[in-house]
């Protein structure tokens, strides 16, 4: 039997960043995971692995990219077994380190699954094998979200993965379908693109990356066109039938050939939260019709010794948001009176070129009826962009036309994913584009193109000529 004021069920980016705040808050804490060290998905299979490889396909695209500057490199060799050393490296590397970091702070780390007995009591089958009880004050449900495989796509054969299978790099199939143009598709698609998978990726909707502002999808989508055999719009895979040669895959919308034969398909069509948590009935806490969990603004569930954070909460699925969330929850039980209320959540799509945006977006807006100005910069204007040759790029800015107030931002380019944390406070800050525009940016550095935007709201971009309209 173990007592503990907190245990943290999960040991993702969320439920390790909560626990080790509680930690260090002075809090008795149990961290309970099946993993050897935390890490979660984002760490173990998601963000980190992907980035790995990620990292790789842009080495890959940028020496060939080279021969327009006059230097010329031969086709990589590719040895895959190295490759995939690298990847695992890089995840060992970062869960020994969390692994270390719970150990100095006196976190009990379980290895295991849990169950949950009651409001203050779950069992936790060992990985060791039996099993160890553990009495709570709080529990933070910190479960996060599964690959979403629809009923169709189901099929027993290997050759049809889900991320996690396809961060493995079982081999470069010679063909490749992406069923799914989100960012997950998107990411993997290009990894396997760049290592010389013929790639095609396939979306049911009118564009790619739904829910991104059209003019940040419309540059990455040309890109993706030339690095990528091609891109199946408004089609939809209605079956799949495993053949000795490949996966035979049937469409049906706008797609010309309505079958084609794959080495290998990736579905990749969204998650889904892991809110099946077993003896979760025998607690108040309640889910919604979409199966996560549900809170309030302090991430408390309706069991009040119980709080949920991450991707098991609802959307964003994202390990930024989990990680804030576990802050938030630890500091309620601490006696502090906060809430999970951000005004910017950062999005980033790591792909070539890169995608970022935070707070409200144009689509956002006009869906609202909210009336805003958008000032645009494009990096065809920035020196430093075309100092390295990638002028395909764009900032924009969402502006309240009477405040000036900035609302959001969006970006894409090379390095988006890191120019969009200036955004991101900017909006928290509550600054104007005046505080944008009286920014000094280095020069020359592609976060100019933030600040240039803001001049841009006041027709006075020294590198653009866009009068103030009226």
């Amino acid at each position: 039997m173990i007592s503990t004021q907190l245990v943290v069920v999960g040991g993702g980016p969320g439920g390790y960043a909560a626990a080790f705040l509680a930690a260090d808050l002075g809090l008795s804490v149990a961290l309970v995971d099946p993993e050897v060290n935390p890490g979660g998905v984002c760490v173990y299979r998601g963000c980190i692995p992907s980035k790995a490889l990620l990292h790789v396909a842009k080495l890959i695209d940028e020496s060939r990219h080279a021969k327009a500057w006059g230097i010329a490199f031969g086709e990589p060799t590719i040895n895959l077994d190295q490759l995939r050393e690298f990847k695992n490296n890089v995840v060992k590397r970062l869960t020994s380190g969390t692994g270390q970091l719970a150990k100095h702070r006196k976190v009990n780390y379980i290895q295991g699954w849990a169950e949950i007995v009651d409001a203050h009591s779950l069992r936790v089958k060992l990985v060791a094998g039996g099993e160890e009880t553990v009495q709570f004050e709080h529990a933070i449900l910190a479960t996060g979200s599964l690959p979403a495989i629809p009923p169709m796509l189901k099929i027993d054969d290997p050759r049809v993965m889900d991320s996690t299978a396809a961060l493995d790099l079982p081999d470069i199939p010679k063909s490749l379908l992406v069923v799914g143009g989100g960012y997950i598709g998107l990411e993997l698609g290009s990894v396997y693109a760049a290592l010389g998978s013929a790639v095609t990726v396939v979306e049911m909707t009118p564009g790619l990356l739904p829910g991104a502002d059209r003019d940040l999808v419309d540059i990455l989508a040309k890109r993706i066109s030339q690095t990528m055999k091609s891109v199946l719009l408004e089609t939809r895979v209605v079956q799949m039938k495993a053949e000795a040669k490949g996966i035979r895959v049937t469409f049906e919308g706008k797609a010309e050939a309505k079958e084609q034969l794959f080495d290998r398909v990736l579905v990749a069509v969204g998650r889904r939260p892991n809110s099946a948590i077993p003896g979760l009935d025998k607690t108040s806490v309640q889910v919604d019709s979409r199966g996560f969990i549900m809170v309030d603004e302090q991430r408390r569930t309706h069991e009040p010794s119980i709080f949920a954070i991450g991707d098991v909460v609802g959307e964003p699925m994202l390990a930024h948001k989990a990680s804030h969330e576990g802050r938030v929850a630890v500091e309620v039980m601490a006696g502090e009176n906060v809430a999970f209320a951000p005004r910017a959540i950062p999005a980033v799509v790591f792909t070539d070129p890169e995608l970022a945006w935070c707070g409200l977006t144009e689509a956002q807006a006009a869906k609202e009826g909210r009336h805003v100005t958008v000032a645009k910069f494009p990096w065809g204007a920035s020196g430093r962009a075309i100092s390295i040759d990638r002028t395909d790029g764009l900032t924009k800015l969402i502006l309240d036309p009477d405040t000036e107030r900035l609302l959001g931002v969006g970006l894409v380019g090379p390095g988006a994913g890191e120019l969009i944390a200036e955004g991101v406070l900017a909006i928290e800050m509550g600054a104007t584009a005046t505080d944008l525009k009286l920014t000094i940016h280095p020069h020359p550095t592609l976060t100019e193109t933030m600040m240039e935007s803001a001049e841009v709201f006041f027709g006075q971009a020294t590198h653009v000529y866009r009068p103030k309209r009226g």
